[in-house]
């Protein structure tokens, strides 16, 4: 019997499959069903930053009217489905969640600044959350903001909700610095338990019909594993954080990839919502499997096992791994 436990943000799951923040974890029945299906751990969709300063900022004008107004009216409560409750919906789908299920509930928050919004963290710890994600979403488009500059946000939003809360705090970010190892580590030093890569930050589009820019949303597809494989081998080792993998797992090939250059743990969202939620018994099963057939007795012994740190090449997730893809495909074309 292969043992699939993993640890993961000081907790111990029994599978290293993870359903992340998307869809599916909105639906309190898809979550008793990747419960059911094998899940170590379900993370639930984002209460962004924009929500909780929306509600804020309505709740704010409302008594501003008030004050202005007839002093009896100061005891009516305004109809709040007026108002974005977002963030009070959240909550309480967080509560239930907990309540309800066996596994982990990690709640997320998405948020690209320092502000009252923080504080909601906090408020997820007391509604039961095991965990809390961290998704910084941001762009830097201001051509005076420098790499540094850049950093420091994140290094300052990290340890604001660090302050905000005791439970583990994992933070989800994209690939886009100049140096990813150095920028891992000070967010570890910053507070983080944990990081989760990486973030797919959605591109835009122009319709050419109306002539003006629309979001675009597709789902991750397998050629995108490589990006977060490679920075996981090459940071395993070299941090005290655990390590998930996100973006482009759809088998149990992928994530067995992911185990093996160190994560931690394997999220799982857009093989999810092609195949439902039962899909992901079939990549825990096919997990299992492979370990079995290739000598690993659990997940533990296989992690990082082909992590840069102890290969007999490091440099093959560097430089010549580049070198040596043009060489072969230069072989293949002229043979």
């Amino acid at each position: 019997m292969i043992d699939l436990s993993t640890r993961y943000l000081g907790m111990t799951l029994r599978s290293p499959l993870v359903a992340s923040a998307g869809p599916l974890t909105e639906d309190f029945g898809a979550l008793l069903r990747l419960e059911e299906a094998g899940a170590g751990a379900v993370v639930l969709p984002s209460l962004f930053e924009e929500q909780i300063a929306h509600l804020s900022l309505d709740l704010n004008r409302w008594l501003e009217s008030m004050a202005e107004s007839n002093p009896e009216a100061t005891s009516y409560v305004p109809d709040m489905h007026d108002y974005n409750m977002g963030p009070r919906s959240y909550l309480e789908y967080l509560e239930a969640a907990a309540e309800g299920l066996r596994i982990p509930v990690i709640a997320s928050v998405n948020g690209s600044s320092e502000g009252g919004w923080v504080d909601y963290a906090r408020r997820m710890e007391d509604a039961g959350a095991s965990a809390i994600e961290l998704n910084v979403y941001y762009v830097p488009a201001d051509p005076e903001l420098t790499g540094t500059d850049v950093e420091d946000r994140y290094l300052k939003l990290v340890a604001a909700v660090r302050g905000a809360v005791r439970l583990p705090l994992a933070v989800k970010v994209g690939p886009y610095f100049s140096s990813m190892a150095n920028v891992a580590r000070r967010l570890v030093d910053a507070g983080a338990d944990g990081l989760v890569l990486f973030n797919r930050f959605l591109q835009p589009d122009i319709d050419l019909e109306t002539l003006s820019v629309v979001p675009t949303l597709h789902l991750s597809t397998p050629e995108e594993l490589r990006l977060p494989l490679r920075w996981i081998a090459i940071l395993r080792g070299h941090l005290d954080a655990s390590l998930a993998a996100t973006t482009g797992v759809h088998t149990a090939e992928d994530a067995v990839k992911m185990i093996l250059a160190g994560a931690d743990v394997v999220m799982m969202t857009s093989a999810l919502l092609k195949h439902g939620p039962e899909y992901l018994q079939l990549v825990l099963d096919g997990v299992a499997v492979w370990l079995e057939a290739n000598g690993y007795a659990s997940v533990e012994e296989a992690k990082g096992s082909l992590s840069q740190g102890v290969v007999p090449d490091p440099a093959a997730f560097e430089r010549s791994n580049y070198m040596q893809a043009l060489v072969n495909f230069s072989s293949s074309f002229h043979a």
